[in-house]
């Protein structure tokens, strides 16, 4: 695993963005000169080709004082993935610190300096891994030098142990704090003299822990941030507050688009507590990342804000909303299965469906509904912005720094030099915290308030009525089957608003991006082939949310598949892996996908292999094909999405009066090699909740453009009922493929098993979400 290259790289990352990005940056007692040399190209896909590149020079992130405590930072948003225990993890275990010695600090919002920060996309392990351990391996070779130059020994005499550097010969030793000043003065070594730890070297690297399926595994390093947060010393967005900090709420215009027509502040302004009334000038569409506007209420404390704002009397005028005022979803929802019906833009084509389907022995057709969605955190949005002396300085729950920071540069005409940003614990991010408007609110309030923090809160009715909507989605779907149910033909017409439509005129269909979610991405192996996508206006916010459009497609295309294996009278497992053919690896050139989350499609090919084995261990797991009595069945989905392979089978029952009990999950995913399954077990037992939550519960309505949920007494969430009983994940061993994603593929699959399962035991077929009562 040692490297070609002579000097540690940094790939795409500018020479004067790079020493900006260093200059002023706290001293580091393991510090050390080192080339400054960049990639001779530009990469094109992974972590190079993102804003800001990747880093891996030790400098940057690893710290060790004199009494030999190790600081690993940690650049990406921690939102309760563990990210900030798996990255301190792999670099730990690459250097040999005694994790006991270890802890991590989370790095400030600064691209320039520690590469790209925007954490989305499930790519953070699958990006920084090899950055974090080359820096580690360098950081180690430093420490050895360190101790070969003090006993005037040839370097390859010496080698690190656990937080010790020892020579075998002579039996001498140096721990690392012993060693870190004299490691200042060395050059960092180039990446062609770093060797890797190789496998049986690694203590926690790939390494089970606790008890997994019942089987007890062997010690791992706790999570850094656990202690913390189950005993509240932990420090969110919402925990900060500064010494002679104001308060401040939002009204915002109900209808996307809408403005303040007038506004009566005279009750506000009688609220003890209340300090000052402020108009917010909000963005025309489209919005972007920028505040929708309203009217600020500040005060002394948060809740004389919230009564402030409750006694505004506030005229809104809809018209530069257009007909957003007039969005209704039943009458949306009616728009798009109608449009459904008629032929949309060509995305992928193989074959002559219409003849295929009309020479049919059996036609096989349904559509799917699934409504919007809100990220409902648990934390709603929070920031805090004090502006002091022509700078700005912010402390904030985000999950894109830069965007944060050039979104307050932006609106305070400042430059982003100006600009600090602290990042804390996120209390959930799920795509929401990658927008920053509610920072730059904060920052516009903190504008009329020189030198005095601003501390800007969401309600949790604010966080549901002007959410990023995951967007509305109705999708059609046709197949033919031959006289032995075999599939002939297959057509399928998605229709979604699109993300783009933030940020340009609404172009009414999705995509490339969007389209590359599970849609032309289709891996079964049919002979006539038809994907279309007819237009579908935005008339709210539409952002990401956790898996982002392989939701609508994962969800449509796995109940069909269910009910295509119905119509033929074969067996769900059987028919699938029949309709996804023999192993084999497919570029995602050839079925019109461009974009392969940006990964290299040479290194993530669909591989259909990997699928079959994630289907074949989930039924296998499950027991499939076992008898299950009255009212209960099995139902299987799988999907391949942020280039990792996701295959669950339910185990529901349902009573005779609807009610819906989940026995059992098994979940098998592939992501490659697994860098911290105890995180990734995490992570899919996360993404089993809650996509039953999005299958049984949650749904975001318009009537005349406003949202109707308030509240978690409207927008429904999963409790503890309705989780599985057990929750099994059957973790595949694949450590020569590249590394895929853990956060999101987990949660595409979830809803049409469950469904599917749903229709096993009742015979009952759900093609509109949530479930809510249709079982009663």
């Amino acid at each position: 695993m040692s490297r070609s290259d002579d000097t540690l790289l940094l790939a795409n990352v500018s020479r004067r963005g790079l020493l900006k990005g260093l200059v002023g940056g706290s001293a580091l007692l393991l510090a050390a000169r080192w080339d400054l040399a960049l990639a001779n190209e530009q990469a094109q896909f992974g972590a190079g080709a993102m804003p800001g590149g990747w880093i891996d020079n030790p400098n940057v992130f690893i710290q060790i004082d004199s009494d030999g405590l190790v600081t690993i930072i940690c650049n990406r948003a921690e939102m309760g993935q563990g990210i900030r225990t798996s990255l301190a993890m792999v670099a730990a275990d690459e250097l040999g610190a005694d994790w006991g010695q270890v802890r991590a600090q989370q790095a400030e919002g600064d691209q320039d300096k520690y590469g790209n920060q925007n954490t989305d996309g499930s790519r953070s392990m699958r990006h920084w891994y090899e950055p974090m351990r080359r820096a580690a391996a360098a950081a180690r070779l430093m420490l050895e030098q360190a101790a070969a130059n003090q006993w005037d020994v040839p370097v390859h005499e010496v080698r690190a142990e656990i937080h010790k550097v020892v020579h075998p010969a002579t039996g001498r030793e140096l721990g690392f704090g012993e060693l870190a000043e004299a490691a200042r003065a060395l050059d960092v070594p180039g990446r062609n003299d770093l060797v890797l730890k190789s496998d049986n070297e690694l203590r926690f690297i790939g390494k089970e822990s606790g008890l997994i399926n019942g089987e007890l595994k062997s010690a791992h390093p706790k999570a850094i941030d656990g202690e913390d947060i189950v005993t509240g010393k932990a420090i969110f967005g919402a925990d900060i507050d500064l010494e002679n900090t104001l308060y401040a709420v939002i009204a915002r215009p109900p209808v996307y688009g809408a403005k303040v027509k007038s506004v009566d502040d005279s009750e506000a302004l009688k609220v003890a507590g209340v300090k000052k009334v402020i108009r917010i000038k909000g963005a025309s569409q489209p919005a972007a990342f920028n505040p929708l506007g309203g009217v600020a209420v500040v005060a002394f404390n948060t809740w004389a804000a919230m009564e402030g704002r409750r006694a505004l009397k506030i005229e809104w005028d809809n018209t530069p909303a257009g007909d957003n005022a007039d969005y209704t979803s039943d009458a949306y929802r009616e728009s798009l299965e109608k449009a459904a019906q008629s032929p949309g833009k060509v995305i992928r084509q193989s074959g002559d469906v219409e003849t295929a389907l009309q020479n049919a022995e059996k036609r096989v057709s349904a559509t799917y509904y699934m409504p919007h969605m809100a990220q409902a955190t648990m934390e709603p949005p929070v920031a805090v912005v004090m502006i002091k002396n022509g700078k700005a300085e912010a402390w904030a729950p985000v999950q894109h720094p830069r965007a944060a920071r050039e979104g307050i540069a932006g609106m305070l005409e400042m430059e982003l030099d100006n600009v600090t940003l602290h990042q804390t614990l996120l209390g959930g991010g799920f795509g929401r915290k990658s927008k920053p408007d509610f920072v730059m609110e904060a920052a516009l309030v903190a504008k009329e308030f020189e030198g005095q923090p601003i501390k800007l809160q969401w309600s949790r009715e604010d966080d549901i009525h002007h959410a990023y909507f995951h967007a509305v989605s109705v999708d059609h779907l046709e197949a033919g089957l031959d006289a032995e149910g075999k599939a002939t033909s297959w057509r399928h017409r998605t229709l979604s608003p699109s993300i783009a439509s933030l940020f340009m005129p609404d172009p009414k269909h999705k995509g490339e991006f969007e389209l590359g979610m599970g849609f032309n991405t289709m891996p079964f192996n049919i002979p006539a082939i038809r994907l279309e996508n007819p237009p579908a206006p935005a008339h709210v916010r539409i952002g990401w949310f956790r898996s982002v459009y392989n939701l609508p497609h994962a969800w449509a295309i796995q109940s069909f598949a269910h009910e295509m294996a119905v119509a033929a009278g074969k067996d769900h497992r059987d028919y699938v892996l029949d309709l996804l053919g023999p192993a084999r690896k497919i570029h995602n050139l050839t079925v019109g996908d461009g974009w392969n989350y940006g990964e290299d499609p040479d290194l993530h090919p669909i591989d259909i292999g990997r699928m079959r084995r994630v289907i074949e261990r989930a039924t296998a797991e499950a027991g499939w094909g076992r008898k299950t009595g009255k009212g209960r069945g099995l139902g299987l989905a799988f999907h391949n999405s942020f280039v990792s392979y996701t295959a669950i089978v339910f185990d529901v029952e349902v009573d005779d009066k609807g009610k819906l009990t989940i026995h059992r999950a098994d979940i098998a995913f592939d992501c490659g090699p697994q860098a911290n399954p105890e995180r990734i077990r995490s992570q899919m037992e996360g993404s089993c909740v809650m996509g039953i939550g999005i299958a049984l519960q949650s749904e975001v309505t318009f009537k005349d453009g406003v949202a109707q949920q308030d509240n978690f007494d409207s927008y429904l969430v999963p409790r503890m009922p309705d989780a599985p009983k057990v929750v099994r994940v059957h973790l595949i061993d694949n450590p020569n493929d590249a590394m895929g994603g853990v956060g999101e593929p987990g949660l595409p699959p979830v809803a049409p098993a469950l469904c599917n399962a749903i229709y096993a035991a009742t015979g009952k077929r759900i093609r509109r979400l949530p479930v809510g009562n249709q079982l009663s």
